[in-house]
């Protein structure tokens, strides 16, 4: 019993009790209409079909593809990532700790939780990873500049930018960091940064680009 169909049969209860009290009958006070409550699809559908006759729809639709084409373009820029203005060196140490048993097809245990790792035992970094932010010119040409003295062993990454026009212009792959991920775990805060691997670690060098 929903909420509309409660509160008319408390209403008439209370009336049947006025009446028993009274000892009388009080008649109709005015004309009675049926409850009426509009399905919520059917209405979501009526509006649908409004929008769609009036061209509104269309409309929506073409703004959408758009964002998503401006987006696909230019991604939304890395936040909190700094222009590099001195030259900086840091290291990072990759091992990190198993949280969970690291198990093969049959269940057997291979890592148990706890073990200690380091993956650059188990491959190396084979090009330097450059992370740039291409809307400053500046950093384009370090990018470039850089590029050319590693013999193509970079690879380039956005925090920000077009990168579809620089993979046009250098006919190579570019990359872009969706949300900071990469940057968050080499932590790193300020652009031009190239990542390097010397042995096990990874060296971080922040590039001024002038």
């Amino acid at each position: 019993m929903n909420r509309v169909r409660v509160t008319a049969v408390c209403a008439g209860a209370a009336a049947l009790w006025c009446v028993g009290a009274a000892g009388q009958t009080l008649g109709a006070l005015g004309k009675t209409y049926p409850i009426a409550e509009p399905h919520f699809i059917a209405e979501i559908q009526a509006r649908l079909l409004a929008k769609e006759r009036s061209g509104e729809l269309a409309a929506l639709q073409r703004q959408q593809q758009a964002r998503a084409r401006a987006r696909m373009i230019e991604p939304p820029p890395v936040t909190g990532i700094e222009t590099t203005t001195r030259p900086r060196t840091f290291y990072l140490d990759p091992t990190y700790t198993l949280d969970e048993n690291i198990v093969d097809a049959n269940g057997a245990v291979l890592f148990p939780a706890g073990t200690q790792t380091n993956p650059l035992q188990v491959m190396r970094l084979s090009r330097h990873l450059l992370f740039f932010d291409s809307r400053d010119g500046r950093q384009v040409a370090l990018a470039e500049k850089l590029m050319l003295e590693y013999d193509g062993r970079v690879k380039p990454i956005l925090v920000g930018g077009r990168y579809a026009e620089l993979m046009k212009r250098w006919q190579t792959s570019v990359y872009f960091d969706q949300s900071g991920h990469l940057v968050r775990r080499l932590q790193i805060t300020r652009v031009p940064a190239l990542v390097s691997q010397e042995g096990l670690r990874l060296r971080v060098d922040e590039v001024p680009a002038r």
